[in-house]
């Protein structure tokens, strides 16, 4: 049931219905953003509580809650560091392709591990997802089709064909707003791209 509010400091509900017709009207002033409500006074307190801004435009200042979250934000920073400090060459080369497209060829080894390891620091949780991700070699494998002119785009990125010496069809048509490395993927995961994903690892492993 929808219900008025209304804050006066001389009535003990903050609710309209439930306050005389003496209500004494008084505003609610945040100063520098804080506002500190005093336990003496229930009635503001309710009045925040049921406000519909209560978690939108204003919080209750909750310190546990707080440096609850920031541990947890801090063990994440942690673990995402540790996972991008103990990385392997290859999946560097992988991340690195995944996350900035980068054509390792023109980069070196010391560049990608500080890359990896400040966007680590700085986006733990994207990080970590990426490296769980079960797509992630594939994805890598498919830069490197790109890399090595395997696939190519045209249109502005709109399609993907094929560029090898047997095979210059278009392979996809990329949807408008989605990401064209994750359709490649797709289709070459798809009963009708899985021969040509073989034929492109085959070739860029020959």
């Amino acid at each position: 049931m929808n219900r008025a509010l209304r804050y006066a400091r001389n009535q003990k509900s903050p609710f309209e219905d439930e306050q005389d017709g003496n209500a004494i009207l008084e505003p609610v002033i945040f100063i520098d953003g804080m506002l500190r409500v005093d336990r003496t006074n229930p009635v503001l307190q309710e009045f925040l509580h049921y406000h519909p801004f209560n978690g939108r435009k204003f919080v209750e200042v909750d310190k546990e809650q707080d440096a609850s979250k920031d541990i947890e934000n801090l063990n994440e920073e942690v673990d995402a560091l540790i996972a991008a400090r103990n990385l392997e060459i290859d999946m560097i080369e992988s991340v690195s392709r995944v996350l900035f497209g980068t054509d390792i060829s023109k980069v070196s080894t010391a560049e990608l591990k500080r890359d990896i390891l400040v966007f680590a620091r700085k986006e733990p949780k994207e990080f970590l997802n990426v490296l769980g991700d079960p797509m992630l070699k594939l994805q890598a494998k498919i830069h490197l089709f790109f890399d090595n002119s395997l696939l190519t785009f045209r249109k502005n990125k709109k399609e993907v064909w094929f560029n090898t010496s047997s095979n210059k069809k278009r392979m996809v048509t990329v949807p408008y707003g989605e990401d064209p490395y994750y359709i490649v993927g797709s289709f070459l995961t798809s009963d009708d791209g899985i021969e040509s994903l073989k034929m492109l690892e085959s070739i860029l492993e020959g």
